[in-house]
């Protein structure tokens, strides 16, 4: 069983920057893959970005301005958002995946967090 724990959302305006953080359980995290996924009020759970041993991807409504990183000593992920646009609320799901896969697909995902809210104004 891993537990997941966000945190670091909040309101900021259009442009401003958050970095959001998920403090995972679990002895072998090093091994896992880590995702963000959000979801928006009326809209379908998205992909955000992923990270595993093979690297960091993207989607490309965030490549450039979003950056995804980990902590392995401190079984924790981070995920830097800078230019944040009204368009980029949600809420900010993060996700473990055991296999490592790093998948932008949300079912390859075991564990979730129970998300951090971010709101963008314009």
């Amino acid at each position: 069983q891993v537990q997941l724990v966000e945190s670091g959302g909040g309101l900021v305006q259009a442009g401003g920057s958050l970095r959001l953080s998920c403090k995972a359980s679990g002895r072998t995290f090093s091994t896992y893959a880590m995702g963000w996924f959000r979801q928006a009020p009326g809209k379908e759970r998205e992909f955000v970005a992923a990270i595993s041993w093979t690297g960091t991807n993207y989607a490309d409504s965030v490549k450039g301005r979003f950056t995804f990183s980990r902590d392995n000593a401190k079984n924790t992920v981070y995920l830097q958002m800078n230019s944040l646009k009204p368009e980029d609320t949600a809420v900010y799901y993060c996700a473990a995946d055991l296999r490592g896969s790093g998948s932008s697909r949300s079912g390859v995902y075991e564990y979730w967090g129970q998300g951090t809210q971010v709101t963008v104004s314009s």
